[in-house]
């Protein structure tokens, strides 16, 4: 295990740049390797030790639409009004788990390719591990082709440069409040994102004060001048040779950490941008870092939105 010296001097990333041209340039090319376990505390590590099975892990790109198929939970789209007057509204993919108890919610924002059958699967796990999980279609305006079960890549691409964060927010928070409000759910909420969704995911904490719990794969950082609003625990997991990115680690984690705020970075042996979906890559390095991240991420929901193993 290494553990990363924290650099207070690194360039820190402004909160409209999430949206930028270097986001997208990165999350292009996906690609990755790791490992972490699901509990330690240290802020920033490699060289862990891979989980013995692949189990419940979420699928890999390739593997989505086959996953989706298979799948014993009750999945539906919902279109969902994101201003009190009705004049605007987004598509969600809403994924119910299997369970007795009122459910925490957990929105799932998707890269710059869009509400892919990608993320839709990564949603499926979630809700397989307790939670209700909801993906939004942040560019349901757009009409992308293929949309809403296969959106074209490159039109996304295209459309996600035109999405202004104020809005995001808006339509995030909306959609956690209709997600509060579904007779299954708890009043707790979380947020996963990755890439593009994942920098989405951390200005999240920014920008909403109620946010249970944050978790970040392989995005940019805030700036540190906004981070003062965060009040959610913030996860962040990044792969090693994804050098863009990871220039926002160390600014943040000295802000939050002066701040007094939770924010727990690992970084990944090896690793690239993507991990999560590209697990074949990297000569198998991206695969032991999703064995890795995967427990960590519902390892930390659990903790801050308070479900119990067994519920």
């Amino acid at each position: 295990m290494r553990i990363i010296p924290r650099s207070p001097g690194a360039p820190a990333r402004a909160l409209a740049a999430l949206f930028a041209a270097g986001v997208l340039a990165s999350c292009s090319s996906a690609a990755s390797r790791s490992s972490d376990p699901a509990t330690a505390d240290t802020p920033m590590q490699v060289g862990m030790p891979a989980l013995p099975t692949d189990a419940g892990l979420p699928a890999s790109g390739d593997d989505a639409m086959a996953r989706l198929a298979a799948s014993p939970r009750h999945a539906e789209w919902q279109t969902i009004a994101t201003r009190p007057n009705g004049t605007d509204s987004i598509r969600a993919w809403v994924v119910y788990p299997e369970r007795a108890e009122q459910a925490p919610v957990v929105l799932v924002v998707h890269e710059i390719f869009g509400l892919s059958p990608w993320i839709r699967s990564v949603a499926d796990q979630l809700a397989a591990e307790g939670f209700i999980a909801i993906a939004p279609d942040l560019m349901t305006s757009a009409n992308l082709p293929g949309s809403p079960e296969n959106p074209d890549p490159d039109a996304a691409r295209a459309a996600i440069r035109e999405l202004q964060p104020a809005d995001v927010h808006r339509q995030l928070q909306a959609l956690a409040q209709w997600g509060m409000s579904l007779p299954a759910a708890s009043d707790r909420y979380g947020i996963v994102g990755f890439c593009w969704g994942g920098s989405t995911s951390f200005a999240h904490a920014v920008a909403a004060p109620d946010l249970g719990a944050a978790v970040v794969y392989y995005g940019t950082s805030p700036a540190t001048a906004e981070l003062g609003a965060v009040r959610a625990p913030v996860l962040g997991l990044y792969g090693e040779n994804d050098a863009r990115v990871n220039a926002t680690i160390a600014p943040a984690d000295s802000a939050l950490r002066a701040l007094g705020r939770t924010y727990q970075p690992v970084i990944y042996d090896g690793a690239g941008h993507g991990f999560l979906r590209a697990q074949a890559g990297q000569a198998d390095a991206n695969m032991t870092a999703t064995r890795q991240a995967w427990p960590r991420t519902i390892a930390w929901f659990r903790q801050h939105l308070a479900v119990r193993l067994g519920e």
